[in-house]
């Protein structure tokens, strides 16, 4: 059997119905308009999709489908690293589907009852269960909840944020969320990335309910799931060179505020990102020490000193 060309007109669609989604938003993107910048009748676009909402459950299929391997792998893998597996996971997932989710998070939990909405309930629930832990008390499984969102959210939100430094910051939050280790910062009490803004003290507002992870799905359906911003979360977007435009509002917003001067250190995760920045050759040592939100001598001292210089 041959293989459908990687440009059928299913894909094409596809394709249009997500950059009009982007342009003008689901709901006010009519099948007609996504069958006149295609060059079709609104009849072809009925033969492969018979709603616009079969549109919205095939463009986050691919998500879908990439939550569901991880949570096997997970499960398959060594039970003392399931939480990690699950939370590293999640947020390369989440970044590698990111113009989609930016586009639809609005309008994803217009997927109908059916298999896919389903299917989002099994992944919240077996994502949560995972992260808490085997025996988890009340207390484990809120903070798994949070742990979610803390890896899901900003990626809506931080729009303009590389992903690199990104995921460096949601991985951090989460590690401090949950109390896993951090590198320690310096005896002299200078503030670390940890202590200025980055995820770990901020908050979103009590009651806060946004989509995250794309999995829009109700959280009292979702016992808990993935739809709330979790604590933890909030980050001056400036602090990352940019992000969307303003600081996210957290409770603990005076607690994160930032003292003069930069820090010394830099957590795994951020030296992570900027050893990536850096061996992609598009940043130079300036550029990483802005986004990262630390001096370039701090850079430096965490890159190879041949390839530094």
């Amino acid at each position: 059997m041959t293989a459908e060309a990687p440009d059928d007109t299913r894909t094409r669609i596809l394709r249009a119905a997500l950059d009009l989604f982007a342009e003008h938003g689901y709901q006010r993107t009519p099948l007609r308009q996504i069958a006149e910048r295609l060059r079709l009748t609104k009849a072809a676009i009925l033969y492969h999709f018979p709603t616009k909402e079969h549109l919205l459950t095939a463009l986050i299929e691919p998500m879908v489908a990439d939550f569901e391997a991880l949570l096997d792998a997970a499960e398959q893998g060594p039970a003392e690293r399931a939480r990690w597996t699950v939370l590293e996971g999640w947020v390369d997932i989440i970044l590698g589907h990111r113009r989609p989710l930016g586009m639809l998070f609005h309008d994803i939990a217009l997927v109908g009852r059916g298999d896919t909405y389903h299917r989002l309930i099994r992944i919240a629930m077996r994502a949560n269960d995972l992260i808490a832990g085997p025996d988890a008390g009340r207390r484990e499984r809120v903070r798994a909840v949070q742990a979610v969102a803390a890896c899901s959210d900003p990626v809506v939100f931080f729009v303009d944020v590389p992903d690199a430094v990104l995921r460096a910051d949601m991985l951090d939050g989460v590690r401090r969320l949950l109390g896993d280790p951090v590198e320690p910062g310096p005896a002299d009490g200078t503030d670390t990335p940890g202590d200025m803004g980055t995820p770990g003290d901020m908050g979103t507002p009590a009651g806060t309910s946004t989509p995250a992870a794309g999995v829009g799905t109700d959280t009292r359906a979702a016992g808990g799931g993935v739809g709330t911003a979790a604590a933890g979360v909030g980050r001056d977007t400036r602090a990352a060179g940019g992000g969307a435009g303003a600081p996210t509002s957290g409770g603990g917003a005076a607690k994160g505020r930032r003292r003069p001067g930069r820090p010394r250190a830099m957590s795994p995760e951020q030296v992570e990102a900027a050893r990536r920045m850096h061996a992609g050759g598009d940043h130079s040592a300036d550029e990483i020490a802005a986004a990262l939100g630390v001096s370039r001598a701090t850079v430096y001292r965490h890159l190879d000193p041949a390839a530094a210089k």
